[in-house]
């Protein structure tokens, strides 16, 4: 296990950050609601620190903007199905994010809360599976348990779940949910273990692999199981007060020797979106490298925070106030980010899970 207090060796003077400074207005259009087809079709803002510079391309053509030697670092996890829809006998309509589950006992959100109640037991996914509510919990939360027909609650899951979208991309509950399914999935998912997926990797095909092999970019891989941290909103203006929720990460060793080779070569280490970021940094060594391993990360990257091992980002176009745009302009500069965004929204790209792609180099 890697504790925060390790991780905390390099010290830093973080500036006083507020969080409205990261607020933006974002018209309802801008917000991508179906992926793009192809995936790597969607467009890629390339975002350049020392000249400031900003080129708009398209995502497949990536790998003309990495260099031979970089070590590209993915995210693996893979999105479990764990968001059902059901209804109540009064024929209301309830939603169900399971977060944690052991056994056939889960903890999550569940909507609507104030029409429900402890014992209430609604039947999800057609009855397939049976939602009963044991306790509500702070922040939202519900503890509940779940019966399945047949009685494996796992194997019902993964038969009738749904991808758990975030609510900003709506469908009616009633919809085939196996086209979200997969395309809320990278191509390179492994391991199951997310609560949503790492969006940045969405817009990655077999292709665009291919060519960033032909091109002598080198290819690996970290698992942090995306939950709450993520997209858990903030809920206070003074930016250095926010925790994030703890998520597990692993760091294999093959990552940890392939960074150390790409700091002898003068590679860069180019981080796919802000979970591999997060799992890097999260065990950063002072000399740039960093130590394999697996455990729990809270690590939290905003205006002030240095970053020791990633030298490139490819990131999506995030939410105003978050956690995610707070890492990207710590990486990028705040003023910048900000104005790249707004070129954005004139330009008519899409953000959010389903958006388009930057590459910050």
């Amino acid at each position: 296990m890697r504790s925060d207090a390790l991780r905390a060796r390099c010290s830093y003077r973080a500036l006083p950050v507020n969080l409205s400074d990261f607020d933006f207005e974002l018209p309802p259009s801008s917000i991508a609601t179906k992926p793009m087809e192809p995936r790597d079709r969607s467009r890629l803002c390339v975002v350049d620190r020392s000249s400031g510079s900003a080129t708009h391309e398209v995502f497949c053509d990536l790998p003309t903007f990495l260099r031979p030697g970089d070590l590209l670092v993915r995210n693996d996890t893979r999105v479990r199905p764990w968001r059902l829809c059901g209804r109540r006998k009064t024929g209301g309509k309830v939603e169900c994010l399971i977060l944690q589950l052991r056994g056939s006992e889960g903890e999550g959100f569940v909507k609507p809360s104030k029409k429900l109640a402890p014992g209430d037991e609604v039947a999800m996914e057609g009855g397939s599976i049976t939602l009963r509510l044991l306790e509500q919990l702070d922040g939202g939360h519900w503890r509940f348990e779940l019966r399945a027909e047949g009685g494996d609650v796992s194997a019902a899951l993964e038969r009738h779940g749904r991808a758990p979208l975030p609510p900003y991309i709506q469908r009616t509950g009633d919809e085939d949910p196996t086209t979200d399914r997969e395309r809320y999935q990278t191509v390179f998912a492994r391991v199951p273990g997310a609560v949503a997926a790492p969006t940045a990797g969405l817009h990655f095909t077999d292709a665009v692999f291919d060519a960033l092999a032909a091109r002598g970019v080198e290819i690996a891989s970290v698992t942090l199981h995306v939950g709450e941290g993520t997209f858990a909103p903030m809920r206070t203006d003074v930016v250095e007060e926010h925790r994030m929720h703890a998520e597990e990460y692993e760091l294999p060793a093959a990552t940890a020797d392939a960074i150390a080779r790409t700091r002898a070569r003068g590679g860069r280490v180019v981080a796919v979106g802000t979970t591999s970021c997060r799992t890097l940094e999260t065990c950063a060594n002072d000399d740039r490298t960093v130590t394999a391993g697996r455990g729990s990360s809270s690590i939290y990257l905003y205006p002030g925070r240095p970053f020791r091992v990633v030298d490139a980002l490819i990131t999506n176009f995030h939410l105003p106030k978050s956690t995610l745009i707070l890492l990207v302009a710590a990486f990028a500069g705040k003023d910048r980010i900000l104005s790249v965004y707004r070129d954005a929204i004139e330009r008519g790209y899409r953000f959010y899970s389903y958006g388009d792609a930057m590459l910050i180099v």
